[in-house]
């Protein structure tokens, strides 16, 4: 109760302040002040706005009547920059309640020439001036030419290239490059068509990765091609390498009849780094060591420089022990 008795209290006071000043000598100066402020604040912006200004607008294009076998392939202009000259009144009225039609372009107006279609400004100027007051004077139209590069259905599936810069962490590796879709279709004029080979995405640049990375790319669209879809899904899986070791023989070749290698230690510790997923694929059968009997006969003196002759792909930082193995060419028995 008592915080309710003095709000109305409060309000009661305010009341009688605002009361009284607004009866007072000094609000009614004040007033006056302000009425003739507006007054001369009015009569300014009319001189104002009554003289001649220069301003820009947008006006909106479409293209209609396309043939159902053509395909734009270039990013036509969606509006004309036109610039006006006219008195304030006019341009404001342009500014705050004009609305422009579309300028409406007709595909079967126009010549196209090896698959360009163009259309000067002075061809659709009638349709902006229209729109305009006959007071208002257009000084200038952007673009002064209005370009449309078309196909006739004719397209080609292309395969997708990723353009830019990726690099990974310290131990991880890029273990393959996947889009999805992996292809795209590109549609464009015949001549332009033969010339492309790919498709390549936006440039990016990717650093210091260390996991599977999913993101939606755009394609790079040249001028007068156009690609379906625009946006791929870019997928680089990232992997971690690991340390195995796997024992592979010391296998002669070409050796004559009846005569064999024999090799101390027979089979040599390979030490590599390979992905954690592939761990378990790597065997010693995918690698080889082959030592040839010319080669041997070559080196005058029994101990062979390992040389690795079959390695798989995907894997670094290959060390084998012992880098040195002793050997003979023994004879074999005839018995």
């Amino acid at each position: 109760m008592y915080e309710r008795r003095n709000i109305r209290q409060t309000f009661v006071k305010t009341k009688k302040r605002v009361k009284d000043f607004l009866l007072s000598a000094k609000s009614r100066e004040f007033f006056i002040f302000l009425f003739f402020f507006f007054m001369a604040g009015g009569f300014w912006l009319l001189q104002t706005l009554n003289n001649d200004y220069e301003t820009n607008f947008s006006i909106p294009v479409k293209l209609k009547n396309i043939p159902d076998d053509v395909v734009i392939t270039s990013e036509p202009a969606s509006e004309i920059r036109v610039r006006v000259k006219d008195k304030g009144t006019v341009l404001l009225n342009y500014m705050l309640g004009k609305s422009f039609y579309p300028v409406q372009l007709n595909f079967g107006d126009y010549s196209p020439k090896n698959s360009i279609v163009k259309v000067a400004a002075s061809e659709y100027e009638k349709s902006v001036v229209s729109q305009l007051n006959a007071s208002t004077r257009l000084l200038s139209m952007t673009p002064d030419t209005l370009e449309y590069i078309y196909s006739t259905g004719i397209s080609k599936r292309l395969p997708i290239k990723l353009c830019g810069q990726v690099s990974v962490g310290r131990q991880y590796y890029l273990s393959d490059t996947i889009f999805r879709p992996d292809s795209v279709l590109i549609y464009a004029p015949a001549g332009m068509l033969d010339t492309v080979t790919a498709a390549y995405t936006q440039p990016i640049i990717l650093e210091n990765i260390s996991d599977t990375l999913v993101q939606q790319i755009p394609l790079l669209q040249p001028k007068g091609m156009k690609i379906v879809p625009p946006t791929v899904e870019l997928m680089l899986p990232v992997d971690i390498y690991t340390e195995k070791t796997v024992e592979v023989p010391v296998v002669g070749i070409n050796f004559p009849f009846g005569k064999t290698l024999k090799a101390f230690p027979s089979k040599v510790q390979v030490t590599f780094q390979v992905g954690l997923s592939r761990f378990r694929q790597i065997e010693a059968e995918d690698f080889c060591i082959e030592v040839s009997y010319d080669e041997l006969l070559q080196l005058g003196a029994d101990k062979y420089t390992v040389k690795l002759s079959k390695i798989p792909d995907g894997i670094r930082q290959i060390h084998c022990t012992p880098e040195q193995v002793d050997f003979l060419i023994e004879q074999e028995s005839l018995n």
